[in-house]
């Protein structure tokens, strides 16, 4: 059972973060994004040399000022070097929902630039440790071929079980948690309107040709609300799975201000000086 190393210093997350406290915290999986999840993304995305483009769809009146401006949608493009790759940031008026939760980050490759389409798409939903979503896009901006697979599932699972997590008794080969039973990640069924170019992800009468995609998520109390999801494609390459469950089982602390309310007393924590 984890307890925080210094439990009369929580941080207050209704607090200024200004005026917050910084601190090394663990486990990854459960320390959340700090509040700061697009701009650490984001942050990363400029250091490797992708392109933004705002993108904002709204209404205006005549002679409304500017600041009166109603905006319905707003999202936030960042589009790689060979435009093979693309991130995009949106937190919408009716949003995309995973597990209850609204994706911020859903990031995409396609195969060629002759291909219009994406052949894949990964979501993110707020609270997922932003330096596994950075960890994901850098080994996808590293890809020689984004959209192709080079390696099986296994190494997804070897990954996690390098750092602790163990593997489902029942699904061994397709499944593993934390070793405190709260975040999973899981090999099987993609949830419904997941982007995907293999044609068989679209089929729904034949269950068994579907293809299967890696899913993670923490659920920090049983039956209570999920705190984050991550949802992949059947397409996305099992490589760049593995570099996000590597960096989200990581047993290295992160550094955070803001915690996450249902995790905070499962967090080991010590004052960053």
């Amino acid at each position: 059972m984890e307890a925080p190393l210094y439990p009369d210093l929580p941080p207050d997350p209704s607090a200024p973060r200004g005026g917050q406290p910084a601190f090394w915290v663990g486990p990854r999986h459960l320390a959340g994004d700090d509040g700061r999840l697009y701009d650490v993304v984001a942050d990363a995305l400029a250091g490797l040399g992708w392109t933004s483009l705002t993108i904002v769809r709204g209404r205006r009146e005549p002679d409304e000022e500017p600041e009166d401006r109603q905006v319905l949608r707003s999202t936030v493009l960042h589009i790689s070097p060979d435009a093979l790759r693309w991130a995009q940031w949106g937190l919408a008026d009716e949003p995309f929902h995973l597990g209850w939760l609204p994706i911020a980050w859903q990031i995409s490759a396609r195969a060629g630039a002759s291909s219009p389409l994406a052949q894949w798409s990964a979501y993110f939903t707020r609270d997922v440790p932003g330096e596994a979503v950075v960890d994901f896009l850098v080994a996808l901006d590293a890809s020689n071929q984004p959209a192709s697979a080079l390696a099986g599932p296994e190494l997804v699972l070897d990954a996690v079980a390098a750092h602790g997590w163990f593997l489902d008794i029942d699904q061994p080969e397709a499944a593993a948690m934390d070793p405190t039973f709260t975040s999973h990640i899981s090999l099987g069924e993609v949830p419904p309107l997941i982007q995907d170019g293999d044609l068989r992800a679209l089929s729904a009468e034949d269950d068994e040709t579907r293809p299967a995609g890696w899913q993670a998520w923490a659920e920090p109390v049983l039956g209570a609300p999920l705190l984050w999801v991550a949802s992949f494609a059947a397409s996305v390459p099992h490589d760049l799975v593995a570099a996000f469950a590597a960096s989200l089982s990581s047993t290295a602390p992160v550094l955070r201000r803001v915690l996450p309310e249902a995790t905070q007393e499962r967090l080991l924590r010590a004052p960053a000086i």
